[in-house]
């Protein structure tokens, strides 16, 4: 069975002007697995981007609003943020979230990557991803 890494990395290959993959434990913060192209992205940053992510899923903030909306629908809501999209001056960032694994997969890529085949790899990479973790 391929390991977190390799999938990173095969997914990395399959999309053009793609900069790097990682897969990020949602509860601890933790790069899991991860692959990039780019000479200057040290483990501080990729330690950084990790916790970007963790705080855009599962930060305070969020957990904000998430109390609020239970609070005005009258029903639980957590963790309900599935996927996020950023655009940089020079990056896309996609991200979405495994559930059952306390996962999320973040992809990067120059601007000249196609959105729609970007979301396309990452989706369809995440059954390989998944099937990685413990």
């Amino acid at each position: 069975m391929a390991s977190t890494q390799e999938i990173c990395k095969g997914t990395l290959e399959k999309v053009d002007d793609c900069l790097a993959i990682g897969v990020v434990d949602l509860n601890t913060g933790m790069l899991m697995g991860v692959h990039h192209v780019v000479p200057y992205f040290t483990q501080a940053y990729l330690d950084a981007v990790a916790a970007a992510a963790v705080e855009m899923f599962r930060g305070k903030t969020v957990r904000r609003i998430e109390e609020l909306l239970s609070a005005q629908r009258g029903e639980q809501l957590k963790d309900s943020f599935e996927e996020v999209f950023i655009s940089s001056p020079k990056t896309f960032h996609f991200m979405t979230v495994i559930k059952d694994k306390g996962a999320v997969v973040v992809m990067i890529t120059k601007k000249s990557t196609n959105q729609g085949m970007g979301w396309a790899a990452l989706r369809s990479s995440l059954s390989a991803v998944k099937a990685t973790l413990p």
